[in-house]
Parts: C-alpha cells; structure tokens; sequence
C-alpha cells in the first residue's frame, strides 16, 4: 500500500484476493459462501500515514504565549482605535482616553510578544529595509512601524493636555489605520500551509475583526462610566455577532479540515469564546437598560476573555491540523478530483 492508496473513506483500488485482508468485512465473498464463514483479517484496518511516520508538513514552531498573545493584542489595539476616534468625536473624554490607552499599551505589548518570539529585536527591524506587497508579515512590520508611534502620541497628547492638535490627528491617523492592524493577522496566518488556518481565509479576516471589536468595547466597558459607554456596549455586540456568525460560517465551509476546532483542547477553548462572548454582549446590553457598573465589569471581562480564547483555540487548531497528514492530503486530492470532473 502506498500513501497515494489512502482516501478519505480508506484505500482506494484494492485487488480482490491479491491484497491482505483489512477489516472484519474482508472475507465476505466466494469463501464464506463455500465455507459458511468469513475469514480473519490478518492486518488491522489501514490508518493514514505518510512515510516514515513523519508529518507532511513542519508544524509551526512559534510560542503559543507568544503568538497568540500577539495576535489578540493586536485585535485589541485596532478595535480600540476605532472607539478613540469615535469617543474623541463624540464628545465623550473618558472614553476616548481608555480607548487611546487600551490602543497604546495592546500594540506596544503585541510587538513585545512578536520581537519575543523571534529571538532579538534587530529581526524585526531587518524587516523593514525592503517593502514587499506580496508578503503579508513584510506589510503587517510596516504596518505596525506606522500605527505604534501613532497610538502613543494620541495617549501621550491626552493624558499630558499638550499638543491637542497633533494629538487628535494621530487619534484619526490611528482609527483609519485601526482595521488593517487588527485584521492583517488572520491574512498572515492564512497565507500559510497549516491547513486549518490556510483554508479560512475568506472569513478568517471577518471573525478577527469582530474579535478586535468584542474585546475593544470589553475594555472600555469594565474601565468608562456607564453614562459615556454607550458606543462601547453598541460594539460590544456587533463584534460579537461577527465573530460568531463568520466563525461558524467558516466552519460550514471547510468541511474536513474544520475537525481541529472541534477536538481536544482547540475546541475546550473556541467553546468558552462562544459562552464568554455570547454572554459578555448580553452583560453589555443589560447593563445598558440597568446601569448597573458590577455588571458592565463583568460584561467587559468576559469580552476579553472570550476574545483570548478565540485566538488561543485558532491557533492550537493550525497547530494539530499540521501535525495529521490527512488534513493536508485529502483535501488536496478532492481538488484534483473535482477539477479532473
């Protein structure tokens, strides 16, 4: 039997009577009519494997606390971008600062877990002597070198009361730069060969801005006044919808290689983001009717909480699905299949 035998209902073009038995059902034909039984089957039934029992592709090699961590850090910071500049508009000073502090200290500590992760910060910095459209870690280095100064003028000029100006423009500079920083993650980790992250890639990028967005109003919800968090409960929920609804959409839509979500310690994980998220939205509009500030807490907690989650279960999902051979090759032989149809 060769790898290109395995199939994802077993092996393919078996030779009645020239292959060896591989299951209770093997010896039914001719010999149990002549014999009025069925033969033992003298191996077990075959399991997909690739040579030498070594997966097919390299599983990725980054620290979970590290990139994880990075990748939620980074929704936080865009989403709360977002809400500064809504804040700042609005009139709504509390608010605004939160969300400008909250956008300042999640990239500044997502870029700590990022330069952790690789080794010494002269590897980010060699990032930046090409610019390269084609790659999206070369566009998100950029990406990151432009909005970091920009969150930390807004929350420098906000928390001194100098430079007003400059400060509300780094806040606006910021905001349009805001869905790109918290989106740009799930384009990079899609660009990858880890099955379970590369075949999300049309919603990927929905489900981590509704994450960026629910743990952005989180934030604002368990620190702001409830008079002034208004736009923070609004977000709350429309973030939570988001990354709800695509998350399960994208699900639907991979068929196979969506069975890592849903295993072992990835699905522990992406379960308690759907409860914490679908409950801190709930929490948010309660406390919205009520203005009851223990629960605005509780709802904000429980929207960073369900964000991490989601993050942390997506990325020990990619991880697995690079680790089992089928979830590369079976896939891959249905494509060939379906083109050859």
């Amino acid at each position: 039997m060769s790898g290109s035998d395995v199939t994802r209902g077993g092996v393919e073009g078996a030779r009645p009577g020239r292959d060896a038995l591989t299951g209770a059902g093997g010896g039914r034909g001719r010999h149990r009519r002549r014999r009025g039984r069925g033969e033992q089957p003298m191996v077990p039934e075959a399991r997909f494997s690739s040579y030498y029992g070594k997966p097919v592709l390299n599983k990725p090699t980054w620290e979970p606390l590290d990139i994880a961590g990075y990748l939620w850090l980074g929704g936080l910071a865009g989403g709360s971008s977002l809400l500064a500049a809504g804040a700042q508009a609005t009139g709504r000073p509390a608010l605004a600062r939160t969300a400008k502090l909250g956008a300042a200290g999640a990239i500044s500590a997502s870029l700590a877990a990022l330069v952790h992760d690789l080794g010494r910060p002269a590897r980010f910095i060699n990032m930046l002597r090409v610019f390269k459209p084609t790659s999206p870690m070369n566009v998100g280095s950029w990406l990151l070198a432009g909005y970091a100064p920009l969150t930390v003028a807004a929350a420098a000029a906000d928390v001194t009361g100098r430079y007003r100006v400059l400060g509300a423009g780094a806040t606006a500079a910021a905001a349009v730069l805001g869905p790109a920083v918290a989106t740009y993650t799930a384009v990079l980790i899609s660009d990858t060969a880890v099955p379970s992250w590369h075949e999300g890639y049309r919603e990927m990028p929905f489900v981590f801005a509704g994450s960026g967005a629910s743990a952005a109003a989180g934030l604002a919800l368990a620190c702001v006044p409830a008079r002034q968090a208004g736009p923070a409960r609004r977000m709350a929920v429309l973030g939570a919808a988001l990354e709800m609804g695509t998350f399960h959409l994208m699900k639907r839509r991979m068929g196979l290689v969506a069975e890592p979500f849903g295993q072992g310690k990835p699905h522990r994980l992406l379960r308690a983001a759907e409860l914490l998220t679908a409950g801190g939205a709930a929490l948010s509009a309660l406390a919205g009717r009520r203005g009851g500030r223990p629960l605005a807490v509780a709802a904000g907690a429980a929207l960073l909480s369900g964000s991490a989650a989601l993050r942390f279960g997506i990325f020990h999902a990619g991880v697995h699905s690079a680790e089992d051979p089928k979830y590369t090759v079976v896939p891959q032989r249905e494509r060939l299949r379906a083109r050859a149809g």
